[in-house]
């Protein structure tokens, strides 16, 4: 079960919400003056408390006062939206006829202050489309040629609508209505793999996955146990499964080849390192020689991430050490050991999208860098910090950008020219040294998915302001439980799409990839998509 918290009001409610028959009748001063303060309202009403004698014929006056009474009462069970920071201004302002929030009522000054407070950091629409537009009303325009006249007419800076001349320009722009009118999203497990694998007599837990670089259906994932899965995501179908070879083992390093998409690179945490063909590997768990299809290179030990280049000749291997390998996928020989080039263990290592010589690292020592091959690299091109442990780094699409992902919901831009600060998102802290943040650009670059493994929220912001669209929660469809973020992906060939690799609490440690459909109703049967 999943709920989106932010963005409910995009379904204007017009009825106007009272204050609830129980509140007339329960005794507010048998409420525990240690109950949360959600929205800093605890001041004011300790502020109430002392101004009275606390006579019993105050307590009946002050009961007879419905503004006195609502401010002394606290939810016992509220939501974890309202932990939020702009929680309440944010509620005010999506929901323009709401009379009563959190049992406290909503003045005029409130309502001035909700809509300044909720345009300065979060968004109501997609891409800053301030009027609400129907897909009839987009679609009209696109065969006419009108969006140009549409777009003149908006007081928005240029450079924040790098698509008004894009050929995505109007896909983009159904998109943004989609998610306008759609409640909560839709999501669903990617599959269910008992049925599929009934001689081992177990469900296999997926530890990392992605998604094929170029066909919009495959998905790869590796398990805990050492094994290799492709799956149809689409239709829930197996195309080829690799079993653990050797000693149990996490797979925690996926990567496609781009050049041949029918070739990956998988890495596991005992060092094992190799290239896989699909097209040469089972279907179905079965004895077969699916091994003589594989490629071997050399160990690289604690190993946690691989990354390939954009010319699919190198790739780079990282893990709990301070090195960081260099292989050459032809020759399959590992061609030079960068040794200790951080302080401490190096999360990732990532080339960029376009430049088969770039890539940066990460580490707990709380340094990005970034490296050129070309320079053979004993010196960074520069260093940036984190002011805690680096889990993380990405390029943007255009490699203009680095997104840095530290522990405990750190996430900023860095310019990838010169790490400059760009922009730092405002995701609350939650204080704990072991809240391991990641975070991936979505919708070519424009938002940012990010989530933490000791949370069970997604945020959805804005890359070009931060601001904040959608948080998204997660549950267990069986138990109800919470499920933790331990790894997120956007989906490359559907805006507003992506998939989250989820774990609950113990005892039942199920593990689990979500695909989370933002356009599509939680209602729905079936997921609705917008292709182009």
């Amino acid at each position: 079960m999943l709920k989106c918290e932010l963005g409910i009001g995009s379904n204007e409610n017009n009825s106007k919400v009272k204050t609830s028959s129980y509140l007339k009748k329960i005794d507010m001063f048998k409420l525990s003056a240690d109950l949360p303060d959600l929205d800093g309202s605890k001041g004011l009403q300790n502020e109430i408390w002392e101004r009275g004698n606390f006579s019993a014929n105050s307590q009946k006056q002050d009961l007879k006062n419905p503004a006195i009474t609502l401010r002394k009462y606290v939810s016992h069970h509220p939501s974890p939206i309202c932990f939020e920071k702009h929680y309440r201004e944010y509620m005010v302002a999506s929901l323009p006829h709401l009379e009563v929030l959190d049992n406290l009522p909503v003045t005029k000054i409130d309502r001035l202050t909700a809509k300044t407070t909720s345009r300065k950091y979060f968004e109501y629409l997609p891409y800053k489309r301030q009027p609400k537009e129907s897909v009839v009303d987009i679609l009209h325009k696109r065969e006419m040629g009108g969006s140009k006249a549409r777009n003149q007419k908006m007081s928005m800076p240029k450079q924040l609508h790098p698509y008004h001349h894009n050929q995505l320009f109007f896909s983009r722009s159904l998109c943004a209505a989609k998610l306008g009118s759609s409640e909560w999203p839709h999501l669903s497990p990617v599959s269910n793999f008992r049925e599929k694998f009934k001689q081992e007599c177990k469900r296999p837990r997926p530890r990392q996955f992605e998604y094929h670089p170029s066909d919009p259906s495959l998905m790869v994932f590796g398990t805990l146990s050492g094994e290799v899965i492709v799956i149809n995501h689409e239709s829930g179908r197996t195309v080829s499964y690799i079993p653990s070879m050797g000693a149990m083992s996490s797979v925690l390093g996926l990567c496609w080849l781009k050049k041949y998409p029918s070739k990956l690179i998988a890495g596991s945490d005992n060092g094992s390192l190799k290239l896989f063909d699909i097209k040469h590997t089972p279907q179905e768990l079965a004895e077969s020689n699916w091994g003589s299809s594989n490629v071997t290179f050399s160990s690289f030990e604690q190993l946690t991430s691989l990354h390939v280049n954009s010319t699919d000749d190198k790739f780079l291997a990282s893990g709990y050490s301070k090195n960081v390998a260099l292989y050459d996928i032809d020759s399959e020989k590992r061609l030079q050991l960068f040794s200790n080039i951080h302080r401490e263990p190096i999360n990732v290592a990532k080339f960029a999208h376009h430049s088969p010589h770039l890539f940066a690292t990460s580490s707990f020592d709380r340094d990005v860098k970034m490296w050129d091959l070309r320079q053979n690299p004993l010196q960074p091109c520069y260093t940036s910090s984190s002011s805690r442990g680096n889990v993380m780094v990405c390029f943007s699409p255009d490699d203009m950008s680095l997104l840095v992902s530290a522990v405990d919901n750190e996430v900023k831009q860095l310019s990838a020219a010169d790490g400059r600060l760009l922009m730092t998102l405002e995701i609350a802290s939650t204080g704990s040294a072991y809240n391991y943040t990641r975070s991936y650009y979505m919708n070519g670059g424009d938002y940012i998915i990010s989530g933490s493994c000791d949370e069970h929220v997604i945020r959805i912001c804005c890359s070009q302001t931060g601001k904040r669209l959608r948080d998204v929660y997660l549950e267990d469809f069986e138990t109800g439980n919470s499920m933790f973020v331990q790894s997120l992906r956007s989906d490359p060939f559907r805006d507003f799409n992506l998939s989250v690799l989820a774990a609950s609490t113990r005892p039942s440690s199920k593990w689990e990839i979500i695909k989370v459909n933002m356009l599509a109703s939680s209602n729905s049967q079936e997921q609705e998509a917008i292709f182009f």
